[in-house]
């Protein structure tokens, strides 16, 4: 099986003696207080890191009181489901949207509204519990959002006084350019001093070092992190001190910075290789765009010609996988588009499988 589907960084990349130095450091700093429990919120001097960080990174005023870490970002969406959502409340989400955060809020049984980019419903917005938008480099589309629809959506949030969740775990993996402002930080250049605002800001070194620390953070106005506080001590007590202690060190050398620049052009080349090998088997069935960063490939079937969820089996038989549309979409009713995933895999098997992908759509086509 060649495997397209997954959202996983290289395997063969991780940063494994960098990783072991900075457990024995972290072991000799911390002692047998990174074997404990510890606060629900973090590792104190990660919850400070990640706040000089944001500050610096924003140009704003953030403290410890606006950080708090997760088990991973997953983790952070699912508590802010549990504090900010009741049965039936509405989200305003981009459309197709993170498979992880609809299954996070699923148990809530939310009712969706989509967000447009390009002209955002205030009256939609006034009447949901938060907005939720990935605008760099999205999963699953890998789209790349620009500034202007960026400062329209944050104007349109202030105005209907909502929440606004932004994600943001693909950020540094940019291949092309630079990705500009976060929204949070378009917020904190209009509204200086300590944060105070309404998003609710999500990242994570899953993406940028090893998914394996587990390691994540929400920054938000301080009664939000309180809140998410109360909802993960029921949770899990507190996550993994001795993870966030490992991360703390590679965080305050730099080294995920470090990593990221090192891992880029390994993803690049291996997108180049993927759409090269798209574009001369798959273009007459399905068109796409290529990502300037993030890990995704978004495939549009012409004419919506060919459904994705039938597809599927029909890849499976010639031993490839990638992810249909319809598990992207709030109602699963979009079943023409699938998300292939280029990271994972070395260009000899992104060409592999591509090829294979030709084989099981001219085998649907002909059926």
């Amino acid at each position: 099986m060649v495997s397209l589907a997954g959202g996983l960084p290289a395997a063969e990349l991780y940063p494994i003696a960098e990783i072991q130095a900075a457990a024995q450091r972290a072991l000799a700093k911390h002692g047998t207080a990174a074997l404990e429990y510890g606060p629900v919120e973090g590792l104190p001097a990660l919850r400070a890191l990640i706040a000089q960080r944001i500050s610096t990174e924003t140009g704003g005023l953030f403290s410890s009181a606006n950080v708090m870490l997760t088990t991973g970002a997953m983790q952070g969406l699912d508590l802010i489901g549990k504090v900010l959502l009741d049965e039936g409340d509405t989200i305003v989400a981009q459309s197709p949207t993170y498979l992880g955060a609809l299954d996070a809020w699923r148990p809530r049984m939310p009712v969706y509204k989509k967000l447009d980019w390009t002209a955002p419903d205030t009256d939609a917005l006034r009447t949901c519990k938060f907005a939720y938008a990935v605008p760099n480099y999205s999963n699953p589309t890998g789209v790349l959002v620009g500034q202007v629809c960026r400062s329209a959506l944050l104007n349109d949030v202030l105005e209907s006084g909502t929440w606004l969740v932004e994600d943001d775990p693909y950020r540094s993996l940019q291949f092309e350019g630079d990705p500009g402002p976060t929204i949070l930080e378009r917020y904190v250049a209009e509204h200086p001093g300590p944060y105070n605002g309404p998003i609710i800001y999500l990242g994570t070194v899953s993406k940028t070092l090893v998914p394996g620390l587990r390691v994540g953070w929400i920054v938000a106005e301080s009664n939000i992190i309180q809140a998410l506080a109360l909802a993960k001590m029921s949770t899990d007590l507190s996550s993994s001190m001795f993870t966030q202690a490992v991360a703390f060190e590679l965080l305050e050398a730099g080294f995920d910075k470090v990593h990221a620049q090192t891992i880029a052009p390994v993803y690049r080349e291996r997108r180049d290789a993927l759409c090269h090998e798209a574009a001369l088997r798959l273009s007459p069935w399905f068109e796409w765009e290529i990502p300037v960063g993030g890990m995704f490939v978004w495939m549009r079937a012409k004419g919506n010609a060919i459904n994705t969820d039938e597809l599927y089996q029909f890849a499976l038989d010639e031993n490839v996988a990638f992810v249909p549309s319809s598990v992207f979409d709030f109602s699963g009713e979009d079943c023409f588009g699938m998300r292939l995933n280029f990271t994972r895999n070395s260009p000899a098997l992104l060409r592999e499988g591509i090829e294979r992908l030709e084989r099981a759509i001219r085998k649907y086509v002909s059926r």
